[in-house]
């Protein structure tokens, strides 16, 4: 059989086979649902603190903490679309701007979006970032408006570039006359404190918000009223609701995991023409996104975690299976130095390692050494294949997959 001949099969297959969607958006995270279960609270308190607005006063700064999937971006759209449209209703001089610091990934490309909003266009590159942030200023305090950021996964932005912008735009309105800034910070990492520096803390978290986790009744909830609209009429299993709903809860109740298995598992069921989708479709899914899970999760470290996942990975491809902080950090520097990059002192490599752990990409335990102590063995928790192709497609890294640091050629570390 050709390629073309199969590919038509696949197709007039999946077309002829029973439908199980109505409407698969809906189990995308960029949907937003006409009401959002249990997160009235949030809503109300994100509503109250924005509200003046509405009166042409500026609105606190809110800083909102949260893990993946608990609902911090789904409620400030929420809230800040219906806003919007009071605005448009009571003619208050009001704009808002969205801005993912995972997806736009530096200072400049943030001042650029926040440009764009007051309608004024910058070149993509060329400019400093003093300058782009000066034209986004004299702009802003011509257009006589309050300005509302939403910088989500700010975290992000900070723990790879530091605090300069969110400095810059908390002091931004001591020098505004006509016009104001609000800032709304959105933060998956809950020691996001840590990286800032006091004085921009004190100004962008003057109201703190925190979404816990949702529990399996919850997200059965969430899942139960998307399911309707997004499956056809008995098509989705209630066994298959429940797991799906018991699975996100174990990931420390992750709508978005939830939503992911769901859409998923439709998919599995739909290209095997079972018609409906079952319990062994849910584990099917499960296993796709697991890989899914570790690829995007590589995929989206920054820079210098991305470095420490590249020196463990030389280490085990050298038979370093457990190595300690100072092996890393070896290797580390050099790579830096291979690289062209300053590389960040050795604390901050062990908190970097602290974090991949708890992502589950490196595993940290400290064993004792008997007379000698304890020490911290660390030991890479996926393949190293799966590393190896991620890090490949990176262009800053790509050509240091192949490199063989000299430190692990002089001399042998052991083998843990």
């Amino acid at each position: 059989m050709t390629d073309t001949n199969m590919l038509d099969d696949i197709f007039t297959r999946i077309v002829n086979n029973t439908e199980v969607f109505r409407d698969r958006e809906v189990l995308r995270h960029d949907y937003l649902p006409e009401s959002l279960p249990h997160r009235q609270e949030q809503i109300g308190q994100l509503g109250e603190t924005i509200a003046p607005v509405l009166k042409g006063a500026r609105p606190s700064n809110i800083l909102i903490y949260g893990k993946t999937g608990t609902g911090k971006t789904a409620v400030t759209k929420f809230v800040l679309a219906h806003l919007e449209s009071k605005a448009k209703e009571l003619g208050a001089r009001v704009r808002f701007c969205y801005v993912n610091c995972r997806m736009i990934g530096s200072d400049y490309r943030v001042f650029a979006s926040l440009c764009q909003t007051l309608g004024l266009s910058v070149p993509f590159t060329g400019l400093s970032v003093g300058e782009v942030f000066d034209r986004f200023r004299t702009s802003l305090e011509s257009s006589r408006i309050v300005l509302i950021i939403i910088l989500d996964e700010a975290d992000v932005l900070v723990k790879d570039r530091g605090d300069g912008l969110l400095y810059e735009l908390t002091r931004v309105n001591e020098t505004l006359s006509n016009s104001k800034v609000s800032l709304i910070g959105i933060s998956n990492d809950l020691r996001l404190k840590e990286f800032l520096d006091p004085r921009v803390l004190s100004s962008l978290s003057e109201e703190e918000m925190v979404f816990r986790p949702y529990d399996a009744g919850e997200l059965k909830n969430i899942l139960a009223e998307r399911a309707g609209l997004a499956f056809q009429q008995g098509a989705l299993s209630e066994p298959a609701l429940s797991l799906c709903s018991a699975l996100a809860a174990a990931e420390h109740g992750d709508a978005r995991r939830a939503l992911d298995l769901l859409r998923v598992a439709g998919e599995v069921a739909e290209r095997a023409g079972t018609g409906s989708v079952a319990e062994d479709q849910v584990r099917e899914a499960e296993k796709h996104i697991e890989r899914n899970r570790i690829v995007e999760a590589l995929k989206n470290l920054t820079l210098h975690s991305k470095l420490v996942m590249l020196s463990v990975y030389h280490l085990n491809k050298s038979a370093v299976y457990r190595a300690v902080t100072g092996d890393i950090c070896e290797v580390y520097n050099e790579v830096c130095g291979e690289a062209g990059l300053a590389a960040l002192t050795q604390r901050r490599v062990s908190s970097l390692v602290n974090e991949l752990d708890a992502m589950g990409l490196l595993s940290a335990k400290i064993v004792s050494m008997g007379r000698y102590g304890r020490t911290k063995k660390i030991r890479l928790e996926i393949a190293r294949t799966v590393v190896k192709d991620v890090l490949e497609s990176d262009i800053r890294l790509g050509r240091l997959i192949d490199y063989t640091p000299k430190c692990l050629t002089s001399h042998v570390r052991g083998t843990g």
